[in-house]
């Protein structure tokens, strides 16, 4: 048997037995460029997968050594990785410039870093594990681009040719030169390895004078400010001083360009990787760096606690109640996950937990509560009342206690929300119930939350809750 057969046989105890066949089938079958940076929410759409459980499996798969984590901060214009991480730890710059887009961003975790999985080398070797191999086109493809980018499989040469007047490969210390005629069009020279550009503004009456222009790629240079230009020759001589290939490109910024770019679709974000109970459960404390301070600028925090648990322990004694709070963790638990969320931590008979989107936390705390209401039932009393509130708001991702956490004032609303709750009603803020897939997951399961203004300690103006029966 061989080592990468040996190791689908250990990811089929942990993972689903569909995703492991279509990976397994995955892995042998399909092209290079289909097993570098995969977006995990595609793969799950292609395959007809359950998203978390597909999500899952990729993490199990990588922790068995079958793939690589990539955690690639995006430009949220073109699409185009600015940065390629192994770790979210080296993501530590305050901002990142497109040169393409000629603009830069503070990273946030929810739509600027995507996470990807790739094949490891030793499972199979691909085309993108020596992208300064690549042609032109597919180091657009396979590297520049992230996963959010649709791509079509068919005709992708095509499309690229309808905006890329000329590129060349150009070796590291090398010269060479571009000669071609411009268009009347606002036209990009592009390196995608050093992230360079120049942008040509060309316009007004034809001209057959032979113009030149010289550009020199190397890891400091970004961009120039624009150059307008008429149509006609030029000449454009290109040096690489960095130490790896260059591939300067010379494209048309028009319909075809934009056409291409604008294709996209989801893609797994980091934000919601960090909301994975199996991503906590597998990497657990390496993940953020303790210096690190990483914005979110929308999360989804679910508090429960249990009402009267101290005099849970009087009534029933120590055993028995701790092993109905264990049993209450353990219920909780399974819901958080199956909800995509993640439970952050437990202080005492408290739980944090997060989720990308105030629609799965409503969902959990439905079932939560329902839960609690069963197991009540079964035992013939109402040791186990569960008190929720939830708030959704921006945040920071820290790392404290050695554990990967969060903080800020969307953080203590939620746990200041949780304590107004009563045992029977689930209280959320105005920020949870104007979420249009929270309002309908309510409406259809015929909730009628009713609203009163509250003050919170440390918060200058009241807020609305809303108490969901």
């Amino acid at each position: 048997m061989s080592e990468t057969q040996a190791l689908f046989d250990v990811l089929r105890q942990s993972a689903i037995p569909s995703f492991v066949d279509a990976l397994e089938w995955h892995v042998r079958e399909a092209p290079d460029r289909k097993l570098g940076r995969i977006n995990a929410l595609a793969f799950a759409a292609e395959h007809r997968l359950d998203e978390e459980k597909t999500i899952a499996g990729f993490l199990h798969a990588s922790r068995l050594g079958l793939f690589e984590l990539s955690w690639n901060v995006l430009c949220p214009g073109c699409g185009g990785v600015l940065d390629a991480n192994t770790s979210l730890k080296t993501v530590q710059s305050e901002a990142y410039t497109c040169a393409l887009c000629a603009a830069g961003y503070e990273p946030t975790l929810d739509e600027m870093i995507e996470v990807t999985f790739t094949v490891s080398p030793r499972v199979r070797h691909i085309e993108a594990h020596n992208p300064h191999e690549l042609s032109a086109a597919e180091y657009f493809r396979q590297i520049y681009w992230g996963s959010g980018v649709d791509l079509p499989d068919d005709h992708y040469d095509e499309m690229v040719e309808d905006f890329v007047l000329e590129t060349l490969e150009l070796p590291p210390g090398e010269k060479a030169v571009i000669a071609l005629q411009l268009p009347a069009e606002f036209v990009i020279i592009f390196e995608p390895v050093t992230h360079a550009a120049q942008f040509l503004d060309v316009s007004g009456e034809p001209t057959k004078e032979r113009r030149n222009l010289s550009l020199v790629f190397d890891r400091t240079h970004r961009h120039s400010e624009t150059i307008s230009l008429q149509p006609g020759p030029l000449r454009i001589q290109v040096e690489n001083h960095s130490e790896v290939r260059t591939l300067p490109s010379v494209c048309i910024a028009g319909e075809a360009l934009h056409a291409l770019l604008g294709r996209r679709r989801p893609f797994l974000t980091a934000k919601r990787l960090l909301s994975n109970q199996t991503f906590r459960d597998i990497y657990r404390t390496d993940t953020i760096d303790v210096d690190q301070r990483l914005k979110i600028t929308s999360l989804t925090f679910l508090f429960t606690d249990l009402r009267g648990s101290t005099e849970l322990y009087e009534r029933v004694g120590d055993l028995a109640a701790f092993d109905l709070v264990k049993t209450h963790f353990s219920v909780l638990n399974e819901i958080v996950a199956a909800e995509a969320g993640a439970v952050v931590k437990t202080i005492g008979d408290a739980v944090m937990a997060t989720f990308p989107t105030p629609d799965r936390a409503i969902a959990a705390a439905v079932r939560m509560r329902d839960a609690m209401r069963q197991l009540n039932n079964e035992r013939s009393s109402e040791d186990l009342l569960l008190k929720i509130g939830i708030h959704e708001g921006p945040c920071i991702a820290v790392s404290l206690n050695e554990r990967q956490d969060y903080f800020g004032q969307t953080v203590n609303i939620a746990s200041r929300v949780q304590h107004l709750a009563t045992a029977h009603e689930i209280f959320a803020t105005s920020a949870v119930l104007k979420h249009p897939a929270a309002a309908g997951l309510l409406s259809d399961r015929g909730l009628n939350p009713m609203t009163h203004n509250v003050t919170l300690r440390g918060i200058t103006n009241e807020i609305s809750i809303f108490a969901i029966p």
